[in-house]
């Protein structure tokens, strides 16, 4: 008897557990990204300052939807290997939605592997400033979002704090 009642707990602290996890999964959004274009300006007041702007397309990386995307444009400023994000605006969109976010603050760096620049890892805040319809959720929000690079021109991104009613179903 004691085995079972054992078996019981167990049982339903592993599945409290399992739907805790769940739950954390889906505050997260994760997009696949290429680069589209950049420009790079120098300052010209000191060797390694630049302005770089950024074109990007996003697609999400895994889950239902394969539709929804991201295009957005980026403008930073960078002193060596640090950068700061001045401004970026992203479009999503989804199936029956529509968002528009807006960069908070963000910070970045260049990634090196084998004493080369494999691309920028950065991260910040967002705020949904317009959303509608299956994105609507997002509406006034702000989420996290960070960024790795993946490749030639390629890099991820990911969202966190992202509104639960927001999630594909």
């Amino acid at each position: 008897m004691k085995k079972a009642l054992l078996t019981v707990v167990l049982c339903s602290v592993f599945g409290l557990l399992g739907l805790n996890a769940v739950a954390l999964a889906d505050s997260t959004r994760r997009y696949d990204c290429t680069i589209d274009g950049t420009d790079r300006e120098p300052v010209g007041d000191r060797n390694g300052h630049i302005i770089v702007s950024l074109q990007y397309t996003c697609r999400v990386a895994d889950g239902l939807l394969k539709d929804a995307g991201i295009t957005g444009i980026s403008v930073s400023e960078w002193d060596g290997e640090k950068g700061k994000y001045l401004a970026s605006l992203d479009v999503h969109r989804a199936l029956e939605g529509f968002a528009v976010g807006q960069l908070l603050e963000g910070i970045g760096s260049s990634v090196m592997e084998n004493n080369r620049t494999a691309g920028i890892a950065a991260s910040g805040k967002t705020a949904f400033k317009f959303a509608s319809g299956s994105l609507a959720a997002l509406s006034g929000k702000t989420v996290k979002f960070t960024t790795m690079p993946a490749g030639a021109r390629r890099f991820e991104m990911e969202f966190t704090d992202w509104p639960e009613a927001a999630q594909p179903k």
